[in-house]
C-alpha cells in the first residue's frame, strides 16, 4: 500500500512532467512563429505594415481632408485588389449595386431604352410591357423633361439614365417631344421591375436559316434564347445563326443554359479549375430527350467574352458548330462576388474556364475555323447596326448615324458555310 510519502512523490513527478509539457509548447510557439509557419503571422506582420504607414499618411499629408482613414482605406484596397488582374475589383456601394442589378438581368425604371441623337435623349426601344410602353411611349419620342427638370443638350447619358431609373413603386414625371407631330406631352409612371432584354433580332434570314443575337448572359438569358428558339423552330427552320460578337458576357449559369439544347443529358459543357486540384467543379447539361441536331454557326469577334467564349468553346469543342469571325477576347477567368459590409463589395478572380476537352480560354480565345477579320472602323458600323436594326431605311440610317449601312461579310460568310453543311447534311 502507498505511503503519504510516495504519494507526494507521484504528485510531484505529474506536475514536473507537465510544467516541461508547457515549457516545450511554448517553445515549439515562438520557434514556429519565428519561422512564419502559421499564416496569420505573415497577414499579422503585413497588416500592421499598412496600419503604419495609413498613420504616417493620415497625421502628415498636407491635406487632411484627403487623408481621412476611412478614404486612405478605400483607397488601399483599390490598389491592393485591382493590381492583381484587369477582371478583380473592390466595388464601392454604387458600383455593387449596378453590378448586381447587371447580373440579375433586372432594374428599377419605366422600361425604355435611350440613346443622344443629335444631343437630345432619344427613345430607342420601349421595353414590350413596360410602364413606357403601356403609356405609349414610341420609338423615335424625344426625353425633354424629368421631375420637372428640363434635360439640357450636352447632359451625360448616366445622369439621365440615372434619373429614369429608381426603385420599383416610385413615381417619375417624363416630359416629351414627339417630332412626327410636334406634340410635347407629359407623363406620370410609376417605376417597376424591368428585365433586361439580352436576346433579341430572333428572326429567320436567307431562307430557312434562323438567326438569334445575344448582347450578354444575365439571370434571364437563358430562358429568354429557349423562348427564342421554340419560336424560330416552329417556322421550320433547318439551321441556325447565334450572334455573339460584341457580348461581354455574363454568367456562367447563364452561358450553360444557353449551350444545353445542343448537348446530351449529362454531358459535359464546361468546368471551372481553382487554385487547388480539389477545386473542379463540372458544368452538365440537363436537357431531356435528344439534342438539337442542325448547323449551327457562331458568330464571334475580339469583344466576344467571358461566357459568350464558354457557348463558343463548347459547341465548337464537341463539333456542334463552325465558329466565324475574329479570335474572341479570352476572358476565361472566373469572378467570384464577396459581399462587404456598407452594401460594398469585392470581385475576386478565382478560377478558369475549360471547355469539355480541357482547352482554355483564358488569354487564348476561341478561334474561328472560318476566319473573316474586319477592320476597326467596319466592325463599329457592323456593331452600331446590330444594336439599331428597327432603322431599315438607308437614308434614315446615314442622317442618324453618319455613314451608310454596309454588308455584313461574317454574317455572309455564316451563311455561306451553312448553306454548305446543309447539302453535306442531305
Amino acid at each position: 500500500m502507498d505511503t503519504l510519502a510516495d504519494m507526494f512523490k507521484r504528485i510531484l513527478v505529474l506536475l514536473a512532467a507537465a510544467a516541461v509539457g508547457i515549457a516545450v509548447y511554448e517553445g515549439s510557439m515562438r520557434l514556429a512563429a519565428s519561422f512564419s509557419l502559421f499564416p496569420n503571422r505573415d497577414l499579422d506582420r503585413s497588416s500592421g505594415y499598412v496600419r503604419e504607414v495609413l498613420k504616417i499618411v493620415h497625421e502628415n499629408y498636407v491635406d487632411p481632408a484627403a487623408s481621412k482613414y476611412d478614404e486612405l482605406a478605400r483607397l488601399s484596397i483599390h490598389g491592393m485588389v485591382e493590381s492583381l488582374d484587369p477582371h478583380s475589383e473592390f466595388l464601392e456601394s454604387k458600383d455593387n449595386e449596378e453590378l448586381e442589378e447587371d447580373l440579375d438581368g433586372e432594374y428599377g425604371g419605366i422600361g425604355v431604352e435611350v440613346e443622344m441623337h443629335k444631343g437630345i435623349f432619344t427613345v430607342v426601344e420601349p421595353i414590350p410591357g413596360s410602364p413606357g410602353d403601356r403609356a405609349g411611349i414610341l420609338l423615335g419620342d424625344q426625353i425633354v423633361g424629368i421631375d420637372g427638370k428640363a434635360v439640357q443638350q450636352g447632359t451625360p447619358m448616366d445622369s439621365v439614365v440615372n434619373r429614369l431609373r429608381g426603385k420599383p413603386r416610385t413615381h417619375v414625371k417624363i416630359d416629351l417631344m414627339r417630332p412626327s407631330n410636334s406634340r410635347r406631352y407629359s407623363l406620370e409612371l410609376v417605376r417597376e421591375v424591368i428585365k433586361v432584354v439580352s436576346v433579341r433580332g430572333a428572326k429567320v434570314i436567307n431562307g430557312n436559316t434562323g438567326y438569334i443575337q445575344i448582347r450578354e448572359f444575365s439571370d434571364h438569358t437563358g430562358e429568354q434564347f429557349i423562348d427564342a428558339l421554340n419560336g424560330l423552330l416552329k417556322k421550320d427552320i433547318d439551321s441556325l445563326v447565334i450572334d455573339l460578337r460584341n457580348n461581354p458576357g455574363g454568367l456562367l449559369e447563364a452561358a450553360v443554359a444557353v449551350a444545353e439544347p445542343f448537348f446530351k443529358k449529362d454531358e459535359l459543357i464546361v468546368y471551372t479549375q481553382g487554385r487547388s486540384s480539389d477545386d473542379r467543379e463540372n458544368y452538365l447539361s440537363d436537357t431531356e430527350g435528344n439534342p438539337l441536331a442542325i448547323p449551327v454557326a457562331i458568330l464571334v469577334n475580339g469583344d466576344t467574352a467571358s461566357a459568350a467564349e464558354i457557348v463558343a468553346g463548347a459547341l465548337k469543342d464537341k463539333g456542334r458548330a463552325v465558329i466565324v469571325g475574329e479570335r474572341s477576347y479570352g476572358k476565361g477567368s472566373v469572378q467570384s462576388i464577396f459581399k462587404l459590409k456598407n452594401g460594398e463589395g469585392l470581385r475576386l478572380t478565382t478560377a478558369h474556364y475549360f471547355t469539355p476537352s480541357g482547352v482554355m480560354i483564358h488569354g487564348k480565345g476561341v478561334s474561328p475555323q472560318v476566319e473573316v477579320v474586319l477592320n476597326a472602323e467596319d466592325d463599329r458600323k457592323i456593331a452600331r447596326q446590330l444594336e439599331r436594326p428597327d432603322v431599315t431605311d438607308p437614308a434614315d440610317f446615314a442622317e442618324r448615324f453618319g455613314f451608310q449601312p454596309i454588308a455584313d461579310r461574317q454574317l455572309d460568310a455564316a451563311l455561306d458555310v451553312l448553306r454548305v453543311s446543309r447539302l453535306f447534311a442531305k
